[in-house]
């Protein structure tokens, strides 16, 4: 009777497999491992990219507000109203390719000629707003500039109430108390402080709060609301026709002007092109963040934002800040934290 050979006496029969070192093979994984690791690596990648479409609002925000503050201000482009019909421009072309190649969004025709005209009320608005915003830069630092414009929800509430009789909770108004209050130090204490330059920019703050508040006056029927996208596809276009006859009457011969520095020093074709784009990406970034994310989290980075600009421009312009300053910023961005809390909280109580 043979003795059966054991699994350790046939391989000690052979000295290659003596050296050989045995490799484990995994088991396979069952269906609902590769399901849960499948959504797990979808939502991974889903994170990154929302955080690549807000780090790209970030930077279109911030880039475009320095790129006007250095036009404007440090390389001595003196020609806000012109600027802001290039970015109209800009908006209405990258808008068509979005919309009409890129299929972004679908796109909406308009229904009526009231329909028109309404945005075309609204183009003027956004054109005063705009122009205003840029001309405060040429006379304010950009830290400044966005403290100012950090009160838009007192603005908001203020035309929400003379308009259409809004009234909010007194939680609300209790909030926006500090607004003010920030707004009224930071300016007793800047030192770059331009009266001109001030008023403006409350007016671009005002024009802005207006626009929302009329925009959700005009638009709100079924059969007239539009796409955000949709809408900057026609109220880019009707800004461009407003801002030529003005820019030509107010800032002259600006074309010529414009090709003549170009021949002198052709980086300014680089900066116009330039900022042209980042004030389109600024719009198509603030929607994709809403739809990747929601309209709240966009009014939080919004209120992040204007910290973060500060701060950038400062570090980049070197203009000068002082602590009441800092302060004054400091509680009005505080106080918009906690209006944005109190209408949250608002909405959800029964009133």
């Amino acid at each position: 009777m043979v003795e059966a050979q054991t699994w350790t006496t046939r391989r000690g029969s052979n000295p290659r497999l003596e050296t050989e070192q045995v490799v484990d093979i995994p088991a396979t994984p069952t269906g609902d491992v590769r399901y849960n690791s499948a959504i797990n690596g979808f939502h991974s990648s889903s994170t990154t990219v929302t955080a690549l479409i807000i780090a790209s609002w970030y930077f279109s925000n911030i880039g475009v507000l320095l790129l006007n503050k250095y036009l404007l201000s440090i390389y001595g482009y003196r020609y806000p109203i012109f600027l802001t019909m290039l970015h109209m421009i800009s908006c209405a072309i990258y808008s068509f390719i979005a919309i009409h190649w890129l299929e972004i969004v679908p796109f909406q025709q308009l229904v009526s000629r009231r329909q028109f005209l309404k945005i075309a009320a609204l183009s003027v608005i956004f054109c005063f707003s705009v122009v205003c915003g840029n001309t405060s830069l040429r006379y304010l630092p950009v830290s400044f500039n966005q403290a100012i414009g950090a009160t838009t929800p007192f603005f908001t509430a203020v035309f929400a109430f003379i308009i259409i009789c809004k009234k909010e909770s007194a939680e609300v108004y209790l909030a926006l108390l500090p607004v003010v209050l920030g707004i009224v130090l930071a300016s007793n204490s800047e030192p770059l402080f331009h009266l001109f330059g001030f008023l403006v920019c409350i007016g671009s703050t005002a024009g802005r709060a207006l626009k929302s508040v009329v925009q959700g006056i005009i638009l709100t029927s079924e059969a007239e609301k539009l796409h955000s996208m949709n809408l900057l596809l026609y109220m880019a276009p009707m800004a461009a026709c407003i801002l030529l006859p003005v820019t030509l009457y107010v800032e002259g011969n600006v074309a010529a002007v414009t090709i003549e520095k170009a021949r002198g020093d052709s980086f300014i074709v680089f900066l116009l092109l330039g900022n042209a784009t980042v004030a389109y990406l600024v719009n198509l970034t603030n929607f994709l963040v809403t739809k990747h994310t929601s309209a709240l989290t966009l009014q939080v980075l919004g209120n992040a934002k204007a910290a973060a600009a500060a701060i950038v421009s400062v570090l980049i312009f070197k203009n000068p800040v002082n602590v009441m300053g800092m302060t004054g910023f400091g509680i009005t961005v505080m106080g918009v934290v906690l209006y944005s809390e109190a209408k949250k909280r608002s909405k959800v109580t029964p009133h």
